[in-house]
């Protein structure tokens, strides 16, 4: 590399960091659609976080996403170009995509395979678990930092989405991250037949301030626990208050004919009738039929709120699959942030690949509760309607 090429890198490592909010392991990483009122000026961006991270990379980046879409001159460019620049240097990429969107990735799979020192595998997901997609979106920099978010390796994400994420450089949490990336990743060799786990779920250690959980259980390594059922459990344990944020929320599966999906709706329920709060935020995409029928039916109950998010759409016209609130995450008492990739309705946790992170930090879940709040306070999230029947959405 050039003296000048390795000064510039040195010096993206080296430089200060802009405002952000750290608590020990975890810095809490945003992404807001553009002109609205939702920054949140002492949380860095994605689209910020994300470069410098690779820049910092010595040896190997991992990255799973479900797909990729840059565009020309958008915020992905600058993650693009730190990857080109990593892979120049020697530092080995690996990049997981899911097959069933490869025609969506089409221009970022070229731009891909443009990168020296990047090899990429595509996985159909349901061809090693029987049903769902590679939904998760995380990367792993040196086995030592992570980043798990709601962020899709997409500049629509980055720039016109609601969204949340983590950078992580807790060890033991990193350390199952790249579990995950490295099953997933040999599971994509088209001559193995990855095993299926034992025929019982495994336990989550939650004695540590923080854990991670994935699903579908049956596809994880050894070690990692299940999102779907410690999920049921975190809210079974809530006493005062729970927020949440998520695009859709749905008791059904996308099966056709849709399967009943209850465990987190029932969870919810049986939360509420013993008088915990439950303040629900979801996208406008959730008024869809059938789906807003079963949120209006939750709304109705005792101690459950429910408001609807609609973002503006942007100056320049219409952008499809976005202007939308895609954050996932939910503080529980006040003390605990679940924050991760899956959606809540069925297909989610049950058969598609996501990653979760259950910590246990008063900071750090009052300042995701702040992001909470100024979304539930905005002119963005109006109540939902429990009697009205509302069109169908735009996406």
């Amino acid at each position: 590399m050039k003296p000048l090429a390795v000064a510039a890198v040195a010096a993206v490592a080296a430089a200060p960091s802009q405002a952000a909010f750290r608590v020990p392991g975890y810095e809490l990483v945003y992404s807001y659609p553009v002109e609205t009122t939702l920054s949140e000026p002492d949380l860095r961006l994605a689209q910020d976080v994300w470069p410098e991270m690779y820049d910092r990379a010595k040896k190997n980046i991992d990255i799973e996403q479900f797909y990729i879409t840059p565009s020309t001159g958008e915020p992905l460019e600058a993650s693009l170009q730190s990857l080109e620049r990593a892979g120049k240097r020697g530092v080995k990429i690996r990049f997981l995509l899911e097959k069933k969107f490869e025609k969506n990735s089409e221009g970022g799979i070229a731009r891909l395979k443009a990168i020296p020192n990047l090899e990429l595998r595509i996985l159909e997901w349901s061809r090693v678990n029987g049903n769902g997609i590679i939904h998760a979106k995380f990367f792993v920099v040196d086995s030592t930092r992570a980043y798990v978010g709601s962020q899709n390796f997409d500049w629509r994400s980055l720039k016109h989405i609601h969204e949340m994420g983590l950078a992580v450089d807790d060890g033991p949490v990193v350390a199952n991250i790249q579990k995950v990336f490295d099953h997933d990743w040999e599971a994509a060799d088209a001559r193995k037949d990855p095993a299926l786990a034992e025929a019982q779920s495994p336990e989550t250690d939650r004695s540590p301030r923080a854990y991670l959980v994935a699903s579908p259980w049956r596809r994880n390594p050894a070690g990692v626990g299940d999102s779907e059922s410690e999920l049921v459990r975190v809210i079974g344990e809530a006493s005062g208050e729970i927020l949440v944020q998520n695009l859709e929320y749905l008791p059904l599966t996308y099966a056709r004919p849709p399967r009943f999906y209850p465990m987190i709706d029932n969870a919810l329920r049986a939360a509420a009738v013993r008088g915990v709060k439950i303040k629900l935020l979801v996208s406008h995409w959730s008024t869809a039929e059938p789906g807003v029928k079963h949120l209006q039916s939750l709304a109705l109950l005792p101690n459950v709120e429910a408001r609807v998010i609609s973002i503006p759409e942007a100056r320049e016209g219409p952008i499809p699959f976005s202007r939308v609130a895609h954050s996932k995450y939910m503080v529980v008492d006040g003390k605990t942030l679940w924050l991760g990739t899956g959606n809540w309705r069925g297909g989610y946790f049950d058969d598609s690949r996501n990653l979760e992170l259950a910590i246990k930090d008063p900071d750090l879940a009052a300042r995701a509760a702040a992001v909470w709040k100024h979304l539930w306070d905005s002119p963005y999230a109006e109540p939902l309607d429990v009697s009205k029947t509302y069109p169908k959405p735009r996406r």
